[in-house]
Formats: C-alpha cells, structure tokens, sequence
C-alpha cells in the first residue's frame, strides 16, 4: 500500500489528528487545485477546484493544525457524491 492509499484510509476514517497538510495531498491526488484570491479579507477561505468545476470551499483551522471532523465528514460526502471516491 503506497503512502498515498494510507492517507486516503485515514481521511475515510474520519480521524481525529488529520493535518491540513494531510488534506491538501488528499485533495490534489484527486484532482483538486488551490485557488488562491488573497486580498485584504482573504483570510484563512481557501477554494479547492478540479478539471470538472467541483468546487471545494474551506477555512484553514487555526491555530491549531488539525482539519475538524465535521469538515472531514462534509468533504468525504462531497467527493462521493461527485463519484470520486
């Protein structure tokens, strides 16, 4: 099992310590982009869009690193939906 397979298992398991980091390799593996539109209010909003126009929209957490279980979950429904999981 590649390291990539590892981390797509721990994403489904709706962890608890899963990193920002962790999210965005998830996210790119399937195709998924960050788009960036820092402004004066960008804030920690972050896009996330793929060759279909799916479109992902988080907050980065702070201050801690670790990425929320509902956030987690609501994605996990989001790419099943989109049939990419």
């Amino acid at each position: 099992m590649s390291k990539i397979d590892k981390l797509i298992a721990k994403f489904k398991s709706n962890p608890k310590d899963l990193t920002w980091e962790e999210l965005v390799k998830i996210l790119s593996h399937f195709g998924f982009a960050e788009i960036s539109k820092k402004g004066k209010t960008g804030g920690s909003r972050v896009k996330f869009v793929d060759t279909d126009k799916n479109i992902i929209n988080l907050h980065k957490p702070h201050p801690s690193n670790i990425v929320k279980q509902y956030v987690i979950k609501q994605i996990l429904e989001k790419l099943k939906l989109w049939k990419i999981i």
